[in-house]
């Protein structure tokens, strides 16, 4: 299909900055997830990608061709939006075959592609039904078969499962997965606000936050090598806990005294300089565990949320902190109320300095 290359790409409304510096190269066959908060431009750029938003600044290039200034019916690019935009009294098959009626493709041309693309997303039975006798996941396939019988370059997809229900967007994500699979040639890029949709079906993830890129990963770099404390809270749920220290002892491992009491190792190597340097500490939720002796953080617990497969613990908000959340396998009963000890694997003990880690130092 298409590698697709942006350099140094600004969006701005007016005087107002949307986005700035965006450098991404993204390779024939990637499926590439935008994620980050609201408001911070995934589909903004999205839409640049299309042609949809003009490019304010630096270059887009699709299979080595600078598409700036290009039309979006010439970039070769399909877009698969949250809302379906099916015709409503058209067939499955005849919202599926219009594009290629209008490009002027022969009938049997069209009857194979339409069958095919049919076959790949299951809609092989619901070719003559309406869009009004489908499922909200249907519709959402019908939209998908649309963009495939066209056979772009790129596939764009605008959180497309935010309006389905958390069963159906359960099945349809399964769906995309196995749709890429079934396509490993075509190149896609996905907007979502869902991390776990971001975390299932992403080669890599861009994670965009004030105006820019915080980091570019596979889902396992992201969660398991945060470069700094946005993505580190922002990925996983709940957010990864901090607290702040100073470092004691330096070495292949890293001892840190935590403000309030408490002491953590790291695996994050250190050097003498770094004696005394101020740090903020960060543990995933599930990486603590109650321990006897040498805590990293000892609270009273305030309450518990027995999930079934897991028991999150939220503990006691002290001074200005924020309150710390633990995950605990299984059903664990009568924690409310009593302190305990929480420790970490130093390989789990994250160290950030100004919000960066210390790992990419």
């Amino acid at each position: 299909m298409a590698d697709l290359l942006m350099t140094d790409i600004a969006k701005a409304y007016g005087k107002v900055e949307v986005l700035k510096n965006i450098n991404l190269d993204i390779k024939t066959g990637e499926l590439m997830v935008f994620v980050g908060p609201s408001g911070c431009g995934k589909s903004t750029l999205l839409r640049m990608v299309a042609g949809l938003e003009k490019i304010t600044g630096g270059t887009l290039e699709i299979d080595g061709v600078v598409v700036n200034d290009v039309p979006p019916s010439q970039r070769g690019i399909a877009m698969v939006f949250q809302s379906y935009a099916l015709y409503p009294h058209m067939t499955v098959r005849e919202n599926m075959s219009f594009a290629l009626k209008i490009a002027k493709k022969s009938k049997t041309e069209i009857d194979d592609v339409v069958t095919k693309a049919a076959r790949i997303l299951q809609l092989e039975d619901l070719l003559d039904r309406l869009p009004k006798a489908l499922s909200g996941g249907q519709r959402q396939r019908v939209a998908i078969g649309r963009s495939i019988v066209r056979d772009p370059k790129v596939y764009l997809f605008d959180e497309p499962l935010s309006n389905l229900d958390a069963a159906l967007r359960v099945a349809t994500r399964i769906e995309i997965a196995e749709l890429k699979e079934s396509m490993p040639d075509s190149t896609m890029i996905y907007v979502t606000h869902d991390q776990v949709e971001a975390m299932t079906l992403a080669d890599r993830i861009v994670v965009l936050a004030d105006k820019g890129i915080a980091q570019v990963g596979t889902p396992l770099d992201l969660y398991e090598r945060p470069q700094n404390e946005f993505v580190a809270q922002f990925i996983g749920s709940p957010a990864m806990n901090l607290w702040p220290g100073r470092i004691v002892g330096t070495g292949k491992q890293t001892e840190i005294a935590l403000d309030g009491g408490g002491r953590a190792i790291s695996d994050v190597p250190t050097e003498d300089g770094d004696m005394g340097l101020a740090v903020n500490v960060g543990v995933r939720p599930e990486d603590l565990t109650i321990v006897e002796g040498n805590p990293v953080y000892t609270g009273r617990v305030k309450i518990t949320e027995l999930l079934g497969e897991i028991t999150q613990v939220h503990f006691e908000v002290v001074g200005d902190g924020d309150g710390i959340i633990v995950k605990l396998p299984g059903i664990v009963h009568e924690l409310r109320g009593r302190e305990l000890h929480l420790g970490a694997e130093p390989s789990k003990v994250h160290l950030f300095c100004k919000g960066q880690s210390l790992l990419y130092r």
